[in-house]
């Protein structure tokens, strides 16, 4: 089976314009979630879905030139299109959704959703560890059927399951086969996202902290830094998600 990671990318947003090109040390954001997700036991191909807009030109000359990655352009608004275009073209048969905005993405976590998946392949159609939330939001990963990421492109009409991409799968129980992933304990409160300039230099600590002597840090050593900095969680505590229908 093969497995396709599509990373969601743009430059911008309405709250931190340009975030994935954000440096941090000498290298943009996108860049360590690339280095991440590659990492990921069990994942044969990643590819970056970005807007096939003029504002994200300079997204797709860099990922071209400085990374070892597939790049897919879409619809700017339809990312549930850009998704299932990625996928297509890449010959997936499980796709795996990653955000840019996650540079701290774990491949020891995602590689547990896709295992969890991989053993339930042909009993189940999507997995994740955010349909009920007990990792810190920034871990999000979601594994999905080809198959189920074509019904919901050919059939997903309200535009927020256009922009979502999944909600159309995770909120119909009844149609696709859901299963989760949950951790021991409950960290869902803490954010490891980037949206904010606040998220961003919480990002940069926990960066600034472990990458120097580990490049490939994991959970846990994050858990145990900020055990250490408890008020670094701070940052960002007040820092709204926006949801589906927003």
């Amino acid at each position: 089976m093969k497995v396709v990671a599509v990373i969601q990318a743009r430059m911008g947003s309405t709250r931190l314009p340009g975030k994935v090109m954000k440096p941090i040390f000498d290298r943009p954001m996108i860049h360590y979630v690339i280095e991440r997700v590659e990492r990921i036991s069990g994942v044969d191909e990643v590819v970056v879905a970005i807007p096939d807009t003029p504002e994200d030109d300079s997204l797709a000359e860099y990922l071209k030139r400085r990374e070892s990655v597939g790049v897919y352009r879409g619809p700017e608004e339809d990312v549930l299109a850009r998704y299932y275009g990625a996928a297509r073209a890449a010959k997936a048969e499980a796709v795996m959704r990653i955000t840019a905005d996650c540079p701290l993405i774990s491949p020891e976590v995602s590689g547990r959703v896709l295992s969890r998946y991989l053993e339930g392949a042909g009993d189940v159609d999507y997995v994740s560890n955010c349909l009920v939330r007990t990792y810190p939001r920034g871990l999000d990963t979601e594994v999905f059927a080809f198959a189920a990421l074509e019904r919901a492109y050919r059939e997903a009409e309200h535009p927020a399951d256009r922009e979502h991409v999944t909600p159309y799968m995770w909120r119909r129980p009844s149609r696709f086969r859901l299963a989760g992933v949950c951790d021991s304990v409950d960290r869902s409160r803490i954010r490891l996202t980037v949206d904010t300039q606040e998220d961003f230099e919480l990002i940069g600590k926990i960066f600034e902290a472990l990458y120097p002597d580990d490049p490939k840090f994991e959970y846990r050593d994050i858990l145990r830094v900020l055990e250490r900095h408890p008020e670094w969680t701070e940052l960002n505590r007040h820092v709204r998600q926006k949801e589906y229908g927003e």
